[in-house]
């Protein structure tokens, strides 16, 4: 079976999964090209996974200090360019196009007629929410942004069986808990600021990954450049992440059994929809800045359960390669079933393994 992937390269959520299902289909004997656009192909890193992979320039969001720049991202991206890549694109020699919210692969497979599926967080736009109607707002959007024949959307509940577990990696490291260290992804943010902002919770250290070229540490503040080993490790035995409302991130978090402070982009309805989603499960802080009070507040909860998700890479790739002969709702059964198993086995085996350091 031949695959032509396309990957949003905006988020590196978008990514994370692109790396679950380039070795899941690799396995299962499916030869895969994969395209990225979205992002400066010098600004990607650890993608050796993807082989001989394209870029195209796409679309993406401007980010000024944390808030979306609609002025900016309207002006920014080039869409005769985008239009030229669509018609480029010659999908005509694969079986089948999986788009992760990537607009040429899905513009193109719809407009040569070649079948097309969609696998991301965003296609979960597609049905009712309980984010306060956002999802209403989104959903004509995401219809047009990257089309597809069959969507699948991924989300932390199954919302009456529409979506599927999150697609991301099993734990890189043993979760462990080492109090009073946090990890600090915001990456829009203005580093100057946050470092600011942080410094003011003197009792807490804050490992801050953002584009630096080597690791620094002043007082409670370890600056770390990307790096998608470091950040495992570090997220693993952290007491907690502090971070936009990106799935993504909060999902692999969960799975860590770390408390999560969140801080969802400005002008992001996304973002709203996950933090807002993310408060109705119990699932994490939201607060507009740093200096909210709730802050403090966050610093002496407890670690919650680790939510271990199934294996969707592996499950999403047997059913693309056999022919989706299993309906999505059954998919998501089997997916969401496992869920509830590894949650039970979890709660009888919560803190095993984990260490305590003051």
């Amino acid at each position: 079976m031949k695959i032509l992937y396309g990957v949003q390269a905006t988020g590196n959520g978008h990514i994370t999964r692109a790396r679950v299902m380039a070795p899941a289909l690799a396995e299962r004997g499916a030869e895969v090209d994969f395209l990225f656009s979205g992002r400066a192909p010098d600004q990607l890193f650890n993608m050796e996974p993807f082989g001989d992979y394209q870029c195209r320039s796409g679309l993406t969001f401007s980010m000024s200090k944390g808030k979306v720049n609609l002025w900016q991202t309207l002006v920014g991206n080039q869409y005769r360019q985008l239009i030229r890549d669509i018609r480029a694109l010659d999908v005509s020699n694969y079986d089948l196009v999986i788009s992760d919210f990537e607009p040429v692969t899905a513009w193109a497979a719809r407009n040569q007629g070649a079948p097309s599926v969609g696998i991301a967080h965003q296609y979960a736009f597609l049905n009712a929410l309980p984010d306060g109607a956002k999802w209403r707002v989104l959903k004509p959007q995401v219809k047009l942004f990257a089309p597809v024949q069959q969507a699948i959307g991924l989300h932390w509940d199954s919302f009456g069986g529409h979506c599927l577990p999150p697609l991301i990696q099993p734990p890189l490291f043993t979760p462990t808990q080492v109090t009073e260290k946090y990890v600090v992804y915001l990456p829009h943010d203005d580093l100057a600021e946050l470092r600011q902002a942080l410094q003011s919770y003197g009792d807490q250290q804050f490992y801050i990954y953002c584009g630096v070229t080597e690791r620094s540490e002043v007082g409670n503040i370890v600056l770390c450049p990307f790096s998608r080993e470091g950040f495992q490790r570090d997220l693993a035995s952290c007491a907690g992440v502090i971070c936009n409302a990106g799935f993504g991130l909060l999902s692999e978090a969960m799975q860590y059994g770390k408390k999560i402070l969140c801080l969802p982009q400005q002008g992001q309805p996304e973002q709203i929809s996950n933090a807002r989603i993310l408060a109705q499960l119990e699932r994490g802080t939201v607060v507009k800045n740093l200096r909210a009070p709730e802050v403090k507040t966050w610093f002496d909860q407890s670690a919650p359960m680790a939510t271990p998700w199934p294996d969707v890479g592996g499950m999403l790739a047997d059913w693309l390669v056999s022919g989706r002969q299993l309906s999505l709702p059954e998919l998501g059964e089997r997916l969401w079933a496992s869920v509830s198993n590894n949650q039970v086995s979890s709660v009888n085996n919560h803190h095993s393994g984990m260490i305590e350091r003051t």
